[in-house]
């Protein structure tokens, strides 16, 4: 998380190849944790490069499947070993596939921007 000197108003955030390390060991667990996970990344300021003081990590899962609601999915999954506030969107490869076929902005985005973790 952001770091206060006690001597300055100014924050530090982590730097790209920190959060990019936590996210790695982050999806390394998860992966033994987790068998219906198939694939793990990031996408967002950090994949591109431009985030700054604030930013969050946006991470996507793709998951072989899974009996919950889209909406929920995320919520057991836990987040707080990242260095920085994250979202997490869990797709079912079913879910990938459809959306792909739509070839929509966002799935062109994700194609184009994520980083695996």
């Amino acid at each position: 998380m952001p770091v206060k000197s006690l001597d300055s108003s100014v924050r530090k955030w982590p730097d790209k190849h920190a959060v990019h390390q936590a996210a790695k060991m982050w999806s390394d667990r998860e992966a033994n944790r987790r068998p219906e996970l198939m694939r793990l990344g990031y996408f967002g300021s950090y994949a591109r490069g431009d985030r700054g003081v604030g930013s969050d990590l946006d991470l996507v899962a793709l998951v072989s499947e899974s009996p919950v609601p889209f909406e929920t999915r995320s919520r057991d999954w836990d987040l707080n070993s990242l260095p920085v506030p994250a979202h997490l969107l869990i797709y079912t490869a079913s879910e990938w596939h459809a959306m792909e076929q739509e070839d929509g902005r966002f799935i062109r985005m994700l194609r184009r921007e994520t980083v695996c973790a």
